[in-house]
C-alpha cells in the first residue's frame, strides 16, 4: 500500500517498447538500476511501467539500442496536477479541505460514555458543562485526570473512572456501585447498635409494628419491642403485633411505669390477594399510504442546519422519524458534521380482532410479568386460583394470589401515664 501511494505522488507511465534489440534495452535498463514493473509481451514489443526518473535516464539507451518508445498512459500526482492546472478554485477548495481537516483534528466532536447505568448521558454531560468541558473545545484544555477527579467528587456511587481522547473522541468509562456507601452503613447499623445508638433512638418517637394486611403468622423475628401475637395467630389490618412500650414492674409485679422504644421485627404471614386483568379483544391496526409521505434530507454543521425536501402536509393521522449520522474519518475522528433524513408518513387505521391464543398469551404474560413484580418486592406467591375467561366481547383473567409476605408496618405508640397517690 505504501509502495502504490509513493508511486502515486512520484508519477509513473506506461511505456511500449518496439524494435530488433527490445531485449537489450531491457538488460541495459536493469544494469543502470531504472526500476520498472509490469513487464508483458505484447507482440513483437514489450509493454511496462516505468516512474518519471526512469524516464528521464533511459534516453541513451533508446539511441543505443536503436528501440522505439511510446508512452500509452500517464499516472499519478503529477500528471494530475497538470491536467487541472487551471482550475484554481479547485485547487484552493483542496487546500482549504486540508487546513479545516488539520484545525478540526486538534478539536474534540463527540463525547461517549460507557458503563453508566443510573446515571444517563445527559446528566452527566450537563456536570460536563459546567466543568467546561463540551464538544468542541481543544485537546490541549481536556485535562482527563480532573475529569476523573470531579465526577468522583460529584457522584458518591461511582467507584471507578477512566478518560482518554482517542481521535476526536472524549471516551469516559464509568463503574457504578450497586449498593451506595449510605445504604452499607445503615445497614451495618442495623445489624450492630451500639450503646450510643439504642440511647438516642430511645429520644425519637417510640413506634409500634402493626399489621397492615389480615394474615396468619408464619415467621416472626423480634429484636425491639414486646411481641403481641404469636406463629399461628390470625391478624386483622391494623393490629399491634409489636409493641414499643415495655412495662417497668416492681417485686409484687405492679406496673409503675413505661419505657418506650422504637419497635423493630421481621412478621411474615400467609395473606390473599384479588388478581383481576383484561384485556381489549380488538386492536388499531396501520395501514400507510406508499403515496402519501414527505421526504426532506438535510446536513448539520455545528447549530446550522440545511435540509432540502418538503414536509407540510395535512394528513389526519401520521407519523415521522428521522435518522441521522455523524461524519467521520476513520474509528475516532469524529466532525462537527451531521447528515440523515426525515420522514412524515401518512396512515390509516382498521380495527382486528385478536385470537383466543393471542389473548390467553397476552393474559399470561401479564400474569407472569405481575408475578415477576411481586417477587422482586419480596412477596413469595405460594399458590393462586386465576382462570382466564374468553366472551365475544372480552377477555379478562380474575382469581385468588395466596401469598407470603411482610406485614408489619410502624405506627405511633400510643403514650400511658400512671397516677401516684401518696399518703399524707
Amino acid at each position: 500500500m505504501i509502495q502504490l501511494l509513493i508511486r502515486y505522488l512520484r508519477g509513473y507511465v506506461k511505456i511500449r517498447v518496439e524494435g530488433y534489440s527490445s531485449e537489450r534495452f531491457l538488460n541495459l535498463c536493469s544494469y543502470h538500476r531504472i526500476y520498472i514493473w509490469g513487464l508483458k509481451p505484447c507482440g513483437q514489443a514489450y509493454e511496462l511501467y516505468m516512474d518519471l526518473r526512469g524516464v528521464r535516464k533511459i534516453r541513451p539507451i533508446v539511441r543505443k539500442t536503436h528501440t522505439r518508445i511510446h508512452i500509452t498512459g500517464r499516472y499519478g500526482f503529477p500528471f494530475f496536477l497538470h491536467r487541472y492546472r487551471k482550475r484554481k478554485l479547485f485547487f484552493l477548495g483542496i487546500l482549504l479541505c486540508i487546513g479545516l481537516l488539520y484545525g478540526y483534528s486538534g478539536r474534540i466532536w463527540d463525547i461517549h460514555f460507557g458503563g453508566n447505568e443510573s446515571w444517563t448521558d445527559e446528566t452527566l454531560m450537563e456536570f460536563l458543562n459546567t466543568k467546561n468541558i463540551r464538544p468542541g473545545m481543544p485537546k490541549k484544555e481536556v485535562d482527563c485526570p480532573q475529569i476523573v477527579t470531579d465526577i468522583r467528587q460529584q457522584y458518591n456511587d461511582i467507584v471507578w473512572v477512566s478518560a482518554s481522547v482517542e481521535g476526536s473522541l472524549l471516551k469516559i468509562q464509568i463503574k457504578e456501585n450497586e449498593d451506595t456507601f449510605i445504604e452499607e452503613e445503615n445497614t451495618a447499623t442495623d445489624e450492630k447498635p451500639d450503646a450510643k445508638q439504642q440511647t438516642d433512638a430511645a429520644t425519637e418517637t417510640p413506634t409500634d409494628l402493626v399489621a397492615s394486611e389480615d394474615g396468619v403468622i408464619t415467621d416472626m423475628i423480634t429484636r425491639r419491642g414486646v411481641p403481641m401475637v404469636h406463629i399461628g395467630d390470625s391478624v386483622q389490618k391494623g393490629e399491634v403485633l409489636v409493641s414499643g412500650r415495655i412495662e417497668i414492674c416492681n417485686d409484687a409485679n405492679e406496673v409503675i411505669g413505661y419505657r418506650y422504644e422504637i419497635s423493630d421485627a421481621d412478621v411474615f404471614a400467609d395473606t390473599t390477594m384479588e388478581y383481576t386483568d383484561s384485556v381489549p379483544v380488538t386492536y388499531a391496526q396501520k395501514q400507510y399510504n406508499q403515496k402519501k409521505q414527505r421526504w426532506a434530507a438535510f446536513v448539520q454543521i455545528g447549530s446550522y442546519r440545511i435540509a432540502v425536501g418538503f414536509q407540510k402536509h395535512t394528513f389526519s393521522k401520521w407519523e415521522s422519524y428521522c435518522l441521522e449520522r455523524r461524519l467521520k474519518l476513520g474509528e475516532n475522528f469524529y466532525l462537527p458534521v451531521l447528515y440523515g433524513y426525515s420522514c412524515v408518513k401518512s396512515y390509516d387505521t382498521i380495527e382486528k380482532r385478536y385470537t383466543e391464543k393471542q389473548l390467553q398469551a397476552q393474559l399470561s404474560s401479564n400474569f407472569t410479568r405481575f408475578s415477576k413484580d411481586l417477587k422482586e418486592k419480596g412477596i413469595q406467591i405460594r399458590s393462586n386460583s386465576v382462570k382466564i375467561h374468553l366472551d365475544e366481547d372480552s377477555a379478562s383473567a380474575s382469581g385468588t394470589l395466596y401469598l407470603n409476605q411482610r406485614i408489619a408496618e410502624p405506627a405511633d405508640t400510643e403514650i400511658l401515664e400512671i397516677e401516684r397517690n401518696e399518703l399524707e
